[in-house]
């Protein structure tokens, strides 16, 4: 599930910002993602990982280290004695040690990777939140539009029949308060509208344009139960995989009761006095440093304790998730019929608007329910746009609570 972008992500910025580009939701994700601290360490994260891999997989615990003395009795009379030695210590793998080093540097290496992809779905949930709101803005927008011209035609043909006198000036004064809410209505939208674009310029650090595709998400495949929920989930794995981390820290810790211990082997070139040969000898030498067991007790408590904290996190997490996947398919469900409601009103609605709208032509519906039809064809309108989006959002939802990114 882990994605990774490179800087050629900045330089499609300046094309969205300068470009009728179209900009659609993966797009955005993906430069929300290249903001995002977690994407910017995980390349290092992963080479720590992969360097701990390598260290548990040397042949020593500790590197070794070169060793070298010598002796004279320059300063204390000078009768030639002079020994010299050189050696190498190698730090030994305790019972048990290196595998469990092994294990933990494996663990750490998916822990990465889990933790990337839990960072993506996070980053993921604010993005899509930002983008349907900023969706829902902007058709409210355009349809505020869309009632001001409307409203002006409107205004304008009153004053043309008031000034010829086939209605009264408190016609044209309706006439004139339904352009003035119409405009109220335009502001407030307006004003909206730039709030979202703000708020999704914050996560993108991009200003979209206008020209922006507004193609749904796919309907996912769900589950037949939501209660076992996939080990893959990047909220569980992630929660999985430090409770990992946390038990292979406590059993490293358990087998480093002892330090390491040592084994010497070094050669000696010495002589007694001026005028002896020098005499050659070798060192094999082990050191066993005592252990105790209470040395390690507080490590090996504070990583239990976290394990145990993630996995009593990770069911917790198991049981959000199936709630929330469960509530999410249900609102799918009930928004689709409430699109279609939705969308047979708003052509009620449109159909009823050309036929008043002819009627009050030639005189036969009267000012106030003309003004009262085209209220309602613009609020139908609204429901039905606003549940088209709602439908979009939804199933977007419903992606999220699977683990599954923009697409």
């Amino acid at each position: 599930m882990c994605i990774f972008f490179n800087s050629a992500l900045w330089a499609q910025q300046a094309q969205f910002n300068n470009t009728d580009t179209p900009f659609d939701l993966k797009q955005a994700f993906e430069l929300a993602w290249d903001r995002q601290p977690e994407a910017k360490s995980a390349t290092l994260r992963r080479n720590a990982a992969q360097a701990r891999q390598e260290v548990a997989n040397s042949w020593t615990a500790e590197p070794p280290s070169l060793d070298l003395f010598t002796q004279s009795d320059q300063v204390t009379g000078d009768q030639g004695r002079r020994e010299y030695v050189a050696g190498v210590t190698l730090p030994l793998w305790l019972p048990g040690e290196q595998s469990r080093a092994s294990e933990l540097a494996g663990a750490e290496l998916r822990s990465v990777s889990s933790r990337v992809s839990a960072a993506q779905l996070r980053t993921s949930q604010n993005l899509r939140t930002a983008w349907w709101d900023w969706q829902r803005a902007r058709d409210e927008t355009a349809l505020a539009n869309a009632r001001v011209v409307n409203a002006k035609k409107l205004a304008a043909d009153v004053r043309r029949r008031v000034n010829a006198g086939d209605l009264a000036l408190s016609d044209q004064h309706q006439a004139s308060g339904a352009l003035a809410s119409a405009e109220v209505a335009q502001a407030e939208s307006e004003s909206r509208l730039a709030s979202a674009t703000q708020h999704l310029r914050s996560l993108t650090g991009v200003l979209p344009n206008s020209n922006v595709k507004q193609t749904p998400e796919r309907m996912p495949a769900l589950p037949a139960d939501f209660t076992k929920l996939d080990a893959n989930h990047p909220a569980v794995k992630e929660l999985f995989d430090r409770a990992q981390v946390a038990r292979r820290t406590a059993d490293l810790a358990s087998a480093q009761n002892w330090k390491n211990p040592e084994v010497f082997l070094g050669t000696t070139r010495e002589r007694g006095v001026y005028g002896e040969s020098w005499q050659q000898s070798i060192t094999l030498g082990v050191r066993i440093p005592f252990g105790s067991g209470s040395r390690n007790r507080a490590r090996i408590g504070q990583a239990q304790a976290e394990a145990l904290e993630s996995e009593s996190q990770m069911r917790l997490e198991q049981e959000r998730l199936a709630a929330d996947l469960e509530a999410s398919k249900i609102l799918v469900e009930s928004t689709r019929l409430q699109l279609v409601a939705a969308e047979k009103r708003a052509r009620l609605a449109q159909e009823s608007r050309v036929f008043f709208e002819k009627s009050f032509r030639l005189g036969e519906t009267d000012l106030p329910t003309r003004l009262r039809i085209e209220l309602e064809s613009v609020e139908a309108q609204r429901g039905a746009s606003r549940a088209r989006i709602d439908l979009a959002a939804a199933v977007s939802t419903l992606r999220q609570n699977l683990g599954l990114l923009p697409e």
